[in-house]
């Protein structure tokens, strides 16, 4: 399907719902250029600094850790219902010891504003470049997070990336549902 530059705005109430349920997918390159997706499902998108920017959640024991140090920037992929079970997979193994790209058979797309890749089967686009990031302060969190959500002391840093391009299929599908950007 085609696609077309959206306001980054455009459908953030779809982007919240998936992201809460079945995630999406942060992409970013390694050392070697390989591209790693990973699932996320914590993120937030607002304006900083006058600028629009996709806040993301990485831990620093995650592959897509050091990727994210390596470029600088990453691209948010937004997958329509059907893959499912594709982010759930991208979410469970690691592209240290595996090339999830092409184990799952995914199309890679140059990025016009970064060097991370989109991924062509999903359906809303994001590219960012990282303008902050900061690690969680464990001291300043509610006390009741640290059990439920860093039981073994591996808290995130969080990725400022600034939204350069949104860009989204021009015919959406939400769960059979159509929608024209």
């Amino acid at each position: 399907m085609a696609k077309r530059e959206i306001s980054y705005a455009d459908h953030l109430d779809k982007v919240f719902e998936i992201m809460s349920t079945y995630g999406i997918l942060i992409v970013s390159n390694d050392k070697q250029g390989k591209a790693n997706p990973m699932t996320i499902g914590w993120g937030t998108v607002g304006v900083i600094w006058g600028r629009p920017v996709f806040l993301v959640l990485v831990r620093h024991s995650r592959y897509t850790f050091s990727c994210l140090e390596h470029t600088g920037d990453f691209t948010i992929n937004v997958a329509p219902p059907e893959m499912k079970d594709i982010v759930e997979y991208c979410g469970s193994v690691s592209g240290r010891n595996h090339d999830k790209v092409a184990e799952k058979g995914l199309t890679l797309l140059r990025a016009e504003k970064v060097s991370s890749p989109l991924i062509q089967e999903c359906v809303l686009h994001y590219e960012c470049r990282v303008i902050h990031k900061h690690d969680l302060a464990p001291e300043t969190l509610a006390r009741e997070i640290i059990p439920q959500y860093y039981p073994s002391d591996d808290f995130h840093r969080v990725y400022y990336g600034q939204i350069l391009r949104a860009v989204a299929e021009e015919q959406l599908h939400w769960s059979g549902k159509h929608e024209v950007c």
